[in-house]
């Protein structure tokens, strides 16, 4: 078959009730989600398949559930269809998907994996419970005058452009007071919507510094290598072969934007990808593609 690239979704993909019929109907992903249980020390199954939400939507919990919950349903693809994995020649990942594409192409462990996320999220949540602070998508602008009503509206507070997903489609974050103001003055000067987005805190700016050294603590404990195929980097959109270079880029990823829609440009653009694979809860990213070059198919792999 043509060649393929795999896609990992990040943060927001969880749902209550996502890999309930997956671990249902493929022992081997249950297994995962048994191994995830035995390292982290409480059930993440039980708060995937019967939440509440809110403690799924918490990031110390939302993190590593996509990470497994992505990687329960890829041993499903990889049963029932090698050769589509086989035919896998880039991949990449949405922020957290970042982590589940690296686990993917063999430059980590599930066990290590699933350790680096779940001190992310961990960090993280406590960086957004010490800034109150969230994120803004902004739908129908052009970036440059993006930034400029960031520029215009942060007054002194954090805010700044942190994913560029695809065209006219791009997130802010920063304080609340920050975020309230930018998105009125969207709202005025054109924005065809404004959406506040339901996370806890400024992902992607300085405002989770604080996390950047618990990640990197964690991230030096755990063996890094060379990944069997390229993973796009969401900091520069480029891959990197180097491990010390790929575990300086995971802890500026968290203060830095996401560059997705440069990452998919270089994926479809340099490697003869016929067919990209969306592996994990949601749709987010299979949106994104469709803005993005809407003749590249991109099928779906739920958990």
């Amino acid at each position: 078959m043509g060649k393929t690239a795999f896609l990992f979704p990040g943060q927001g993909a969880q749902t209550v009730g996502m890999a309930a019929e997956l671990c249902n109907e493929f022992a081997p992903a249950r297994e995962r989600f048994d191994q995830a249980k035995e390292i982290l020390g409480y059930d993440l199954l039980d708060i995937c398949t019967n939440g509440p939400a809110e403690q799924l939507d918490s990031t110390a919990h939302s993190q590593p559930a996509i990470y497994v919950a992505s990687l329960a349903a890829l041993e499903r693809l990889d049963a029932e269809q090698p050769n589509v994995v086989d035919a896998c020649v880039v991949t990449a990942g949405l922020s957290l998907g970042e982590y589940t594409a690296l686990a993917f192409a063999g430059a980590l462990s599930f066990a290590d994996g699933l350790r680096v996320v779940a001190e992310r999220g961990a960090a993280m949540q406590d960086a957004s419970e010490a800034t109150p602070s969230g994120m803004v998508s902004i739908l129908g602008m052009e970036l440059a005058d993006i930034e400029a009503i960031v520029e215009e509206a942060a007054q002194g507070d954090v805010l700044a452009v942190a994913n560029h997903l695809c065209p006219n489609n791009i997130v802010v974050s920063g304080t609340i007071a920050a975020c309230e103001r930018v998105a009125a003055l969207a709202d005025e000067k054109g924005a065809m919507r404004v959406v506040p987005l339901a996370v806890a805190g400024a992902f992607h700016t300085e405002l989770m510094r604080s996390a950047v050294a618990r990640l990197e603590a964690v991230l030096d404990t755990v063996d890094l290598r060379p990944p069997r195929i390229p993973v796009i980097s969401n900091v520069d959109g480029q891959p990197h072969d180097d491990p010390v270079e790929i575990r300086r880029l995971l802890g500026e990823q968290v203060v830095n934007p996401v560059r997705w829609e440069d990452s998919m440009n270089l994926l479809l653009n340099d490697y003869g990808v016929e067919t990209c694979y969306e592996i994990g809860p949601g749709r987010v990213l299979k949106g994104l593609m469709k803005r993005i070059n809407r003749k590249m198919p991109c099928e779906n792999v739920t958990a």
